[in-house]
Formats: C-alpha cells, structure tokens, sequence
C-alpha cells in the first residue's frame, strides 16, 4: 500500500470488521487484520468506532495489542477521529485510508479530513441476531447511495 502513499489504516468496526454489535471481529477477518498489521505495523492502524470501550477494545489488547482505539472526539463525520489518528500515527492525513461501510459518516469524514475514504458496499451483517438494527443499517446505506447518486 505504501507504493500508494497509504500508511495508515482507520477502520469502522460495524460492518467493516463484523457484523453490528458484535465485540469482536469475525474470524475470517483475523487473517486480513495479520496482514494488515504485517504491511503498517500495528502502531499505524485504529479502529474508528462508536463504540471504543469494552469488550471491543478488551479482545483487541488480547489478540492485536498494537491497535488502538480512537476516542474522545466528536462521531463521524467530523473529520476529528482522522485528525487524531493522523497525530497518533504520526502520518499525514493524505495518507490515511478510511475503511467504512457508510457513505455519509466514515467516508464523508476522511473526504472532510483530507484522507482517503474506502467504501465496503456489502459490510458485515447478522440478521439472525439483530434483524431490525441490521435491516436498519441496510435502508440507511442505500438511502445514502441514493442521495448521493442525486449528487
């Protein structure tokens, strides 16, 4: 990724990492996050959630300990929670991709921020486990595809 000035990761936990909810991220995305860590050195990737505390940030000290959780700033899309991964990374905000399944939080905010958005069109989700908040979820990204097609 560096060839293509990424040096940082931010990822959404909902969606991107598992499905809403959930505490800790899917199994089969453990590999992704090793190599992930491999090519940016944990030091360089933050979870970008709205919730980072609990069991999410316990199971990430457990199993990625370099990882952090961003905190203490205003919910995407305020460009704040990529401003302070940019201070905690130690990297430019150009070079931070965003990774979310949400077209006007996490991406509006690395556009607001100056970083690089990257948009997951089909997240993570678990309708056996919670229909309404994952159909929820599901109306809400196509009406966000919707308006910004109107764009």
């Amino acid at each position: 990724m560096e060839a293509h000035g990424v040096q940082a990761l931010a990822l959404d936990f909902d969606g991107v990492l598992a499905p809403h909810a959930a505490d800790q991220p899917l199994p089969e995305v453990m590999d992704w996050l090793r190599r992930a860590v491999t090519v940016f050195g944990a030091e360089r990737i933050y979870i970008l959630s709205n919730r980072p505390y609990g069991p999410r940030v316990d199971w990430f000290a457990a199993h990625f300990p370099g990882i952090g959780f961003v905190s203490g700033v205003r919910k995407k899309p305020y460009p704040d929670g990529l401003i302070k991964t940019g201070e905690l990374a130690s990297v430019p905000l150009s070079s931070i991709l965003m990774v979310d399944d949400r077209l006007l939080t996490g991406c509006l905010s690395a556009l607001l921020a100056g970083a690089r958005p990257c948009y997951i069109r089909n997240p993570f989700r678990s309708l056996q486990f919670h229909p309404c908040k994952e159909l929820f979820f599901m109306l809400l990204r196509w009406a966000e595809r919707c308006f910004v097609a109107l764009l």
